[in-house]
Parts: C-alpha cells; sequence; structure tokens
C-alpha cells in the first residue's frame, strides 16, 4: 500500500522559523513534524511513501533519504512540485503509482494515532473516501464534518464516526452543526483521484471531497483516539510538546533523551540553574543562572544567558539570549544574537539567511 505525505506548505504563521525550513521540518520536541505522521503510516505496515514538496523541498528530500537506512526501513522518495498544484493536484502528479487504495496524510501536523483502525472501518464502510476526524471545542477555526449513521442519512450532530453528509468551513457559532474537524488524513480509492483536473491547482477539502459528496458517492469518517496537533501556529507547537510530555509513557515512539521535570524536557547536556515551567530545551542548550523560562520551546544550540525571562516563546536553531533580557510572546529565527537586556514582546525576530 502508498502512503502520500502532502508537504508543501510554506508555513507563513510560523515565520521566521519557516523562514530557513519548510514547515514539517520545524521540529517538536527534536523531532521534525513530518515523522510523527510517517511512523504513523509505517505502524500501519504501509511500505512505501512518497512525500510531495514545495517550498524548501531540497531539506526535506535530503530528510526522507534517511528514512530508507532507518534500523526498520521503508521505500520513500520525494516528487517535488514545479508550481504550486494544492493538496489534491499534488497527489494527483503520482497516479501511475496510486493504483489501489493507498492512504494521504498531512506533513505538517504532529499526528500519531492508529490508521490502522482507519482502513479497518474504510473496508467495512464500502466508501470511496474515509476521512480521519479529531473532536475540539471551539470548531469555528476549522473545517467541520457533518456524520449520519448510514449512506443519504439524516445529520446527527452527536456522531464521532458515521457516513459523510455535510461540510462547512470556518463556521460561525451558530453555523457549526459539529464539533469533529478534518484532521488532514485520508484513505482514497483511485477513481476518485481521477476527478481531480490534471494540470489544474485543485484541493482535496474545498473542492475534490465536496465534489465526491455531490455525486453521492459514499465517504466515511472515524474520530480517531492519539495525537493531533496542527502546529500552523507558536503556541500549538508549545501545546503540542505539553500533550507528547504528559503522555510519555502510551506514545508510539521514543521522545528524546534528558530529564522530565514536572511538563519540562530538560536536555542531557543543559546546564540549567533557573526556573523551568512548561518549557522545553533541545539538545545542546545552557540556561544561565536564575533565568526563567515559562512555557518555552529552545530549539537545539541555543543559549540563554543570565537572569533572562521568557514566556510563550520559541527560539530557533542557534538563538542567543543576552543576560537580563526580557521575552513574552516573541518566535525568534535559526541563528539570531540579542544583546544584554534586550525587550521584545508581541513580535517576531527575523531569521539569519
Amino acid at each position: 500500500m502508498f502512503g502520500v505525505i502532502m508537504a508543501g506548505g510554506q508555513g507563513s504563521r510560523l515565520r521566521p522559523l519557516t523562514l530557513t525550513r519548510p514547515k514539517p521540518m520545524v521540529e517538536v520536541l527534536g523531532r521534525p513534524v513530518i515523522d510523527f505522521v510517517k511512523d504513523a503510516m509505517q505502524d500501519a505496515s504501509i511500505k512505501t511513501i512518497v512525500v510531495t514538496t514545495g517550498y524548501r523541498g531540497e531539506q526535506l528530500e535530503d530528510h526522507v533519504e534517511s528514512w530508507n537506512t532507518q534500523p526498520s526501513p521503508i521505500e520513500a522518495w520525494v516528487n517535488q512540485e514545479s508550481t504550486p498544484m494544492g493538496t489534491a493536484g499534488s497527489v494527483r502528479l503520482l497516479t501511475e503509482h496510486l493504483t489501489e487504495t493507498f492512504v494521504v496524510g498531512s506533513g505538517d501536523s504532529v499526528a500519531s494515532f492508529d490508521i490502522g483502525a482507519l482502513l479497518n472501518a474504510h473496508r467495512e464502510s464500502g466508501a470511496k473516501v474515509t476521512m480521519a476526524l479529531w473532536e475540539v471545542e471551539d470548531p469555528t477555526e476549522f473545517g467541520i464534518v457533518g456524520l449520519a449513521p448510514s449512506h443519504h442519512g439524516q445529520l446527527d450532530g452527536q456522531l464521532r464516526e458515521g457516513y459523510i453528509c455535510r461540510f462547512k468551513e470556518k463556521p460561525t457559532a451558530e453555523e457549526a452543526f459539529s464539533n469533529v474537524i478534518n484532521a488532514g488524513l485520508y484513505i482514497i480509492e483511485p477513481e476518485v483521484l481521477a476527478l481531480v483536473p490534471e494540470g489544474e491547482k485543485f484541493d482535496f477539502s474545498k473542492q475534490l471531497f465536496p465534489m465526491v459528496l455531490e455525486k453521492g458517492w459514499p465517504m466515511y469518517a472515524q474520530t480517531i483516539d492519539g495525537v493531533w496537533f496542527d502546529v500552523g501556529h507558536p503556541s500549538e507547537l508549545i501545546r503540542a510538546q505539553h500533550t507528547l510530555i504528559a503522555q510519555r509513557e502510551t506514545l508510539p515512539f521514543p521522545l528524546p533523551q534528558g530529564t522530565f521535570e514536572g511538563d519540562s524536557f530538560v536536555a542531557k547536556d543543559a546546564k540549567v540553574n533557573g526556573t523551568l515551567e512548561g518549557t522545553v530545551v533541545s539538545s545542546r542548550c545552557v540556561i544561565g543562572r536564575g533565568s526563567q523560562l515559562i512555557d518555552v520551546l529552545v530549539m537545539p544550540d541555543g543559549m540563554i544567558e543570565d537572569e533572562c525571562v521568557l514566556e510563550n516563546t520559541v527560539l530557533g536553531k542557534g538563538v542567543s539570549i543576552g543576560s537580563g533580557s526580557i521575552l513574552k510572546n516573541v518566535i525568534i529565527g535559526d541563528g539570531m544574537v540579542l544583546e544584554k537586556n534586550s525587550t521584545f514582546e508581541n513580535c517576531r525576530i527575523p531569521a539569519i539567511e
């Protein structure tokens, strides 16, 4: 069975981190985001994975090549888009390979769940498309999905599994008929892919799936258990690391080596003298005396000198913060150096390219 991971997005909301890397290569707990969905596919016995890329695809090409030589290798390669083709359009380019049921996942969300259970539901339902769903408290920022107990049945907003009967992008609170959203992983039959116009930019959720629904073809969906985060915003990066650390005993993959203190991960070789709360410090970092880090993500090779206060902040690779600095709600790109006693709030500091 083929798996396709879509990894062509630019991740504009994560700038400046994504000025120097594609969004799927942003790290959560020391692992590129794309590795989470790759592992989930591999756990479902998917042995061949193609990654569709666009922006800074050369970085993904090197990383995907490493999957072929890992302890449990798979056959993996990259298909680079010459021009942006949209989610469905990028997969349409692989038509010659996708001649049987295949799985499509998003490479820019943290996703760790049982794809095998979704495959079983797909086969039993007789659907042309089966979609993974995630339950949220506030559906107004997402694309919601309405389910029915049977094909062509009536919408039931309380269902968490069933046949898809309706879609709605970013509804108002009054328009929301459910609180389950598209989690960006699909099981698709080849005849569905054939509906995508050749050579055109085309989207799964906005164009292809409504077309399948209009044709009356059965579409199924199942709400997943496990981990799912759309890490499109720096706050989601921080929230994802909190959840993964809290669930570390049940995760199907290893976390980086180091020590855990409450919700914090402290790198094995970091020198920590200050206070950490809800913070992850990656490898080869140094935290100075008396510094306080609250809900902070420090990527590898970071240096935070003495008596700094950082809150709700993400530091890219190799960032250096001078002593006495105060940062709140800040995202800093790779390689930046801040002088002593720097003060920044509610801003983004560009990366060095």
